[in-house]
């Protein structure tokens, strides 16, 4: 995912929430949905969205409602259960105060590092079994980050596993999927 996010204010969009819960694109000046804004979330644009009667700031309230709706829809579930129970288990104690930060360094340091962590992988542990099996956990689990993450290519690398043929049938399997999954988004 490429980061356009700016920190100039003149880049940053202004979305207006109204009362009867239109979205209005201050730039386009045009009427837009939660899914336009988690578009543009996707492509790294930077907005925030401001209550149209009282300009209170609700980025934050609409982020969590656009994952909310993504997480119902059933179909792009992300969040482990345990996970989820985690984090309302952090709400009012100690740790809330942190764990933001904490979250937003973890998924910085994941998206730089995805590359690094293949690479350890392969020249650190290929020479044991367990470490060929964590190369090829690593590779799929790349493989489909990459399926669903716009910009990435990860999966055009080629393997560095000797038992390509295992390898190249995952991969036809992760191309029939994201066929697939196109297809279930282009008939929403």
């Amino acid at each position: 995912m490429t980061d356009k996010v700016s920190q100039n204010k003149d880049d940053v969009i202004v979305i207006k929430k109204y009362a009867n819960r239109r979205l209005y694109n201050t730039r386009t000046s045009s009427y837009i949905t939660l899914d336009h804004l988690a578009k543009m979330t996707r492509d790294g644009d930077d907005f925030k969205v401001l209550d149209a009667k009282t300009g209170a700031d609700i980025t934050h309230s609409i982020l969590t409602q656009i994952i909310m709706d993504e997480e119902a829809s059933g179909t792009n579930q992300m969040l482990p259960l345990s996970f989820l129970r985690d984090l309302i288990g952090m709400y009012g104690n100690s740790v809330q105060g942190m764990f933001p930060s904490y979250l937003e360094e973890s998924m910085k340091a994941f998206r730089q590092n995805q590359d690094q962590l293949a690479k350890a992988v392969q020249t650190g542990l290929a020479a044991t079994p367990f470490g060929q099996i964590a190369q090829r956990n690593i590779e799929m689990l790349t493989n489909a980050v990459s399926a669903f993450t716009p910009g990435t290519k990860a999966a055009d690398k080629p393997a560095a596993s000797d038992d390509k043929g295992e390898l190249d049938a995952l991969r036809q399997q992760m191309d029939a999927m994201q066929k697939k999954l196109d297809a279930l988004s282009s008939d929403k």
